[in-house]
Formats: structure tokens, sequence, C-alpha cells
């Protein structure tokens, strides 16, 4: 992109207003306050980028004028107080992450914010938590109600203390354990591993095993966990206000009618007819979900294949569903299910960005000990390749793709796994889909091409590279374009580093980090 086609960009954003991801200030009297509140609810959501200098005039945004010195001055300004803790609890930007830029003589300051890590948020200010972080909707920023404060802290440190894994004390497995569910358990668990060593344990040592009860050296304490109870549980006792006051599981079913008047053909939630734990949903609702699946016809080693990747698919997606949930949340797993699609939704956020989420790789799980439990049936991924079950079942099925979103107040992560929609294939012209694939082999699209340039920086930057020597590797002109577009997202992403630790320094050079991490091998 060249510095012309950078400026109308800008031009063009202009035109469009502002955005889940992007937000213009003005900064005729210096770095306005809102910056900070605009950074913070950035950097707690999905990232976006701050632009300073542009004011709204008229329902219309117009460039303030800004020069060259204002902006070098409001940058030095913007360092500062980013490196302030009493101001910002993190700084998460890289000096490339704050440009400068000229459109039609006047200059503006371009701020990228990235999402934080879940292990970094919250991202808040002036040294108070409370009252004091944000996160984005699309209406703007808004300020985060101190129970989502506590939820992004308990996020932060669910790798110390998990939150499935607290004991709770005065609960006992006679009164609150459901003797029919753990059995089902234990007999499906036995049956996959016949000659696993605890098989033959009695049910309080095969609880301990799994997680499902816990001995607290320190205090002595000892008890039924909160992942033991949510999954082997009568309802009465998830429910007590020692357990989970607000745990609910609700699974909606609207198949094959045309009467208004109906809302769902069927549905799973507590109804006292069954013990609503999370084992007994589980099976209650794959058992309904797979029923829209096809079951083709296929002979492995002489055996019939009854499941497909497409049952794998959806098993994934309804355990994640279950393992990824925000324990305390207001709001409660639900699952429905149309002639059009699937829809898994849960209370929480992300642990990861999207982008993470969907190359997989990473395994973070919110609840690890009802993980555990469900791993021990082959029934979820710890390696981070979950995602990778649920896109490549649809795409057996010559599916389009699932895709997933965050909302927020309330936050929900959802899952929506459309039926019988074909991925890009019009089945009444193939001859025209073929036509498309030939085409596109020829002609990358822009995001192909972008892909394909990010990688070409991978494969160039296995020894250190500078800036200029990427730019003249790339045949690159303009380096606000290089950083936006490229460095910015790699670095971002953790594929590409920095060799000093100093942003600003002269000698500043970039390298691969798969290149960084076989060389300490």
């Amino acid at each position: 992109m060249t510095e012309k086609d950078l400026n109308l960009k800008i031009k063009s954003l202009l035109k469009q207003g502002e955005s889940y991801k992007l937000e213009f200030k003005s900064a005729r009297g210096g770095l306005p306050a809102s910056l900070w509140e605009s950074y913070s609810a950035f950097a707690n959501t999905d990232g976006g980028t701050i632009i300073l200098g542009i004011h709204e005039y008229k329902g219309k945004f117009q460039l303030e004028g800004l020069t060259k010195e204002i902006v070098d001055r409001y940058k030095k300004n913007f360092w500062d107080t980013a490196h302030n803790k009493g101001k910002v609890s993190v700084c998460l930007l890289q000096e490339n992450d704050v440009i400068e830029e000229e459109v039609d003589g006047a200059y503006i300051l371009i701020c990228n914010v990235p999402r934080a890590n879940y292990d970094q948020r919250p991202v808040y200010l002036n040294n108070i938590p409370f009252g004091n972080t944000y996160r984005r909707n699309h209406e703007g920023d808004y300020m985060c109600t101190n129970e989502e404060v506590r939820h992004m802290f308990a996020d932060a440190d669910h790798d110390r203390k998990s939150q499935d894994y607290r004991i709770l004390v005065g609960f006992n497995i006679e009164r609150d354990i459901d003797n029919e569910t753990l059995r089902q358990f234990r007999q499906t668990f036995a049956s996959l591993q016949p000659l696993h060593p605890w098989v033959g344990l009695d049910d309080i040592e095969f609880m301990k095993k799994i997680g499902a009860y816990a001995v607290e050296y320190e205090t002595g304490r000892e008890g039924i966990t909160l992942a033991g109870l949510l999954m082997f549980g009568k309802y009465d006792s998830i429910t007590n206000i020692s357990g989970d006051p607000n745990f609910f599981v609700d699974y909606k079913e609207r198949i094959a009618t045309n009467n208004p008047d109906v809302r769902w053909t069927h549905r799973i939630y507590p109804d006292g007819l069954w013990e609503a734990n999370l084992y007994q949903f589980y099976v209650k609702v794959y058992n309904r979900l797979i029923q829209v699946l096809p079951r083709p016809f296929i002979i492995r080693n002489g055996v019939r294949q009854e499941e497909t990747p497409a049952h794998d698919a959806v098993r994934e997606a309804l355990i994640n569903c279950i393992i990824h949930q925000q324990l305390y949340a207001l709001g409660n797993i639900s699952i429905e299910m149309t002639d059009k699609a699937m829809v898994f939704k849960n209370p929480g956020t992300l642990l990861v960005s999207k982008r993470q989420y969907y190359e997989g790789g990473k395994s973070i799980c919110r609840n690890p000990n009802l993980q555990k439990m469900f791993m021990l049936l082959g029934r979820a991924e710890k390696a981070g390749s979950g995602v990778d079950k649920i896109v490549n079942g649809w795409r057996y099925l010559g599916w389009t793709d699932p895709v997933v979103e965050e909302t927020t107040a309330p936050d929900y992560v959802v899952l929506t796994m459309k039926i019988g929609e074909k991925a890009n294939i019009k089945a009444t012209d193939q001859q025209q889909h073929q036509e498309q694939q030939q085409n596109s082999k020829k002609h990358l699209s822009r995001e192909e091409k972008k892909k394909d340039r990010m990688q070409k920086i991978l494969d160039f930057c296995v020894e250190p590279k500078s800036l200029v020597e990427i730019m003249e590797f790339l045949k690159l002109k303009h380096r606000g374009n290089l950083f936006i577009s490229y460095l910015n997202p790699l670095t971002t992403s953790g594929d590409l580093t920095m060799t000093d630790y100093n942003q600003k320094s002269k000698n500043q050079k970039y390298m691969t980090v798969k290149r960084i991490q076989d060389k300490k091998r």
C-alpha cells in the first residue's frame, strides 16, 4: 500500500465513521482523557484502533489540521502515560503500534490497541479497577460492572486456582451426588479403558482421581469440588446457595414446523423430570443434536461406521460450551437447534483471540477439571485442536464453516453452525464453481496476498532484519502500511518479535519467533 493508498483508506474510514474497532478523537486541546477509556475498552474486548486528530462536525468526521510538531509532542505524552502504572495498569503497545501519518497536509496519530491476554485483564485506569475498567460494544465504550471486573480477575488467576476446583464445604457424596449419573460415567469409562487401574477404585477414590473430590493438604479441608457437583450432582444440591445458585442449562429445538404458535418442538431444561447435572445434559442434548446429521453407510475393516467427522464436530462444540463457561455468571448455557443452524452459547469471553481460536494449537480452558472428566471419556481435546474438529466436521459435509462471536453486557461466546448451507457451492451451477476455483488460483484475493506477504516476512526474518531491509525485500515504500498491515499483526500474534527490548532503539530488528525457539533447542 502506497502513501496515496493509505490516505485514500483513511479518507474512506472518515466517511464510514466509527465502529466496534475504530474510534476517532479530537486532540485540539491535547490528549483527551477519553483516550484512555477507549484504550481500556479495546484492550479488554477485541482490540481496535484509535485515531487522534479528527473531530466530528455536523455528523461528519473531519481532519483537525494538527501539525507534525503537535503530533510529535502528543506521541511523547502518550508513551509517558502508557508506561505510567498509576494511570494505566499495563502497557500493551509496542513502538510500531503508535504511528503518525500525514493526510492532505494534516497530521494524525494512529494508536493500534491489541486485545490483552486473559492474564493481563482487566486493563484499568487510575490504579483502581472497580469503576475504572471499560469494555467495547457497538455503542462505544462502557464502564464495566464490578461483577465483570471480578470475572476478569478470576480468568487471569485461573491457571493457579480454577473456579471448578473449589472445595465445597458441607457437601457430601451420599446426599449431593446422583448415584445413577456417577454409575453411568464410570461404566462408560470402564468400557473404553477396561484395564485402567482406576476402574476398580471405590467411588470416593475414583472421584479424587478425576478431580471431582479433592483434599487440600495446606488446610486439611476435603470434599466434593464444584466440578464434581456440576458434573454428577443432584440439581437441588447444585443450586444450593453454597453451590452454584445461578446454575441453569437449556436446550431448545424448533424443527420441521411452520406453525408460528409453536415456539419450540422440544426442550431440555431443569423441569424436575431428570437430574439436571452437566453429564446428563450432555448425553441428552448430544443425542438430540446428531439426529439432523446424515449417516452415510461406511464400512471400515468389516465394521459399519455410524459416526462421521460431523458427529465429532457436534460433540466438540457441545463440550466446549460446557467446559469454557464462566461459572457464577448471571447467564447460563443455552443451546438452540432449528432447521437452519445449531447455536451454542456459554457465559464468559474467549480466553484467546479469535485468530488464536481458529488457528488452534493453544489450549486454555476455564474449567480444567470438567475438561479432564470429558477427556477420560475420549470426549475433549487439550491440544488446542478442538476447533479443528468443529471446522473440519462441517467441511466434511460440504457445509459453511462455523462462526464464533463474542457479545458483551452480558458476556457470551456464541458458536453458530449452519445446517445444510453449502460452502460457496451452488448445486445448480457446478461448472461456474469450477471456473471460480480456477480463477482463484490465478488471482489471489487481497486477503490471500496479505497472508502470503506475512509468510514471506516470517521466512525472510529467520535471521534478524531491520525495518529498512524488510521494506526493501517487500518493495514497500510506506512504513505506515508495513506497521499497520504486517508487523503489528505478526508481533501481536507472537509470530514475530523485536530483538531489542528498547522499542525506540535505532538498532531494532525483527526475527521470527519459531527460529529463536529452534536455536534454543
